[in-house]
């Protein structure tokens, strides 16, 4: 009996084991399940909370939008390039960096990424609306200008590719083009007109991506650390410190001159003034006196050019021709033209454009663009025309270079990069704006978020500070 009793309470025991076991795996799994779904739970909070911030990134760039839309309509009149600070200052007329979106702390904020037109790329980005005029534009520029840009890989082929691709050909002059782009894959015509987008060189023969982007992956025009690091990581760089941009850093498809005054009136074409032409003199005369100028320096100013014997090929010329003095010449430089129809193409405006862009014009070149650059830097009040261009450039100089230069702008681009509240989410898009009717419109949109992170890692970092407190 006592052995049974024994056997009995041995049993009950091992059958009290396996129910706890049992009850253990099942707190385990319950745990388990617990904490996965806990963890589930956490992710679609932080999903969510991307979300949110992607969507607040968009809205910033929206009221970012807006916001140049205001600053252009305010300070870029007549063809004036407005100033940017990134912080307050009375002398600017805008601010171009981490502005706040709405209010409290952690509030989504908006960039505008610039250019330095004075200096090289550096480490840092710049920020600021950019002029399209200070760049080349790819329906005007000359086989020679476009074959000068300062790329490694640019090539005459692809010089002469770029200007066949929007010029106009006939059946038989377009036949050998269109065999070779039959033979891409995939296979397509040459276009033969204009380029609509910088981003359609991309279908031209010849322009691959490392022409179109050189180092600047992200196309924010500063050195990031994968573009400095050799081979570590994309794209491949010779690590010397410098950036390398690629062609897209100076071309432009949007840059051109109106044919008509803020006001709606039309331009007063240089081209006109001629000895024989005494209606084209009595109308600049009038022109003058109607800026402020008196009666007898107008007559003396269109004297001096009906006696150079030749018409004026370009506003530049009429200005170094008739002798103007600068304060005279930035009185009416607004309302003169050289160009017939709709207006002047593509003229790069030497008041903002980089030494780079300036080496590619005609009568500038290498040789003087970094004296056109020191002198700007050195006088920025005299940027209101280009009359301080004899400063620097002897008059045959200056008329060979005329027909490519201006000293106005009306259209600016907006690089806009923007993130959400406390850091999270991350947009950017590249807006183009017209200001030639005086009130800014869209023209231009596209969407530049899949380059990656282009405000630096300075930015990068400080956001990341914010996050965490």
């Amino acid at each position: 009996m006592t052995r049974g009793r024994l056997t009995g309470t041995a049993g009950l025991r091992r059958q009290r084991g396996s129910v706890l076991v049992i009850v253990l795996w099942i707190c385990l799994g319950l745990v388990t399940l617990t904490l996965y779904f806990a963890r589930a739970v956490d992710s679609e909070l932080q999903a969510a909370a991307n979300r949110v911030g992607e969507i607040e990134a968009r809205q910033a760039v929206a009221g970012a939008m807006r916001y140049a839309a205001y600053v252009l309509n305010n300070y870029a009149i007549d063809g004036v390039v407005p100033n940017s600070g990134i912080v307050p200052d009375p002398t600017q007329d805008y601010y171009s960096a981490a502005l706040p979106v709405g209010a409290g702390t952690g509030a989504p904020q908006f960039w505008f990424i610039g250019r330095d037109r004075n200096n090289p790329p550096t480490i840092q980005p710049v920020f600021g609306l950019v002029d399209e005029c200070s760049k080349l534009n790819l329906n005007t520029a000359t086989a020679m200008m476009l074959e000068a840009l300062p790329m490694i890989n640019m090539t005459a082929d692809l010089a002469s590719a770029i200007v066949s691709w929007r010029t106009r050909q006939t059946q038989s002059g377009g036949g050998a083009a269109n065999n070779l782009y039959s033979t891409l894959d995939p296979a397509r015509l040459n276009k033969g007109a204009p380029f609509e987008s910088t981003d359609e060189l991309r279908l031209v023969y010849g322009a691959t991506l490392d022409v179109l982007l050189g180092e600047d992956t992200n196309r924010n025009g500063a050195l990031d650390p994968n573009e400095d690091d050799g081979d570590q990581s994309p794209p491949h760089d010779n690590q010397d410190g410098l950036l390398q941009p690629g062609m897209l850093e100076y071309v432009t498809a949007f840059s051109s001159q109106p044919a008509t005054t803020v006001s709606g009136s039309q331009r007063t074409n240089v081209t006109t003034l001629t000895a024989v032409n005494t209606t084209a003199q009595r109308t600049f005369r009038q022109l003058m006196t109607g800026k402020g100028l008196g009666a007898g320096a107008a007559a003396t100013y269109v004297r001096n050019i009906v006696n150079s014997g030749r018409a004026p090929t370009s506003v530049a010329d009429f200005m170094v021709t008739s002798r103007m003095t600068a304060a005279d010449f930035a009185l009416i430089h607004t309302s003169l033209t050289a160009a017939t129809g709709t207006g002047g193409q593509g003229l790069v405006n030497v008041n903002t454009a980089s030494e780079a862009v300036l080496a590619c014009i005609p009568g500038i070149g290498p040789t003087n663009a970094p004296n056109l650059v020191a002198y700007r830097q050195a006088n920025p009040a005299a940027l209101t025309s280009f009359a301080w261009l004899p400063n620097v450039l002897s008059a045959a100089l200056i008329r060979r270079a005329g027909p490519y230069i201006t000293d106005q702008s009306y259209r600016f681009s907006a690089d806009i990069a923007a993130v959400g509240r406390n850091g999270r989410g991350y947009c950017r898009e590249k807006v183009v704006f017209d200001t030639s009717a005086g009130i800014p419109r869209i023209i231009y949109r596209q969407d530049l978020s899949s380059y990656g992170w282009a405000l630096g890692p300075q930015i990068r970092q400080s956001l990341k500070t914010v996050r965490s407190n």
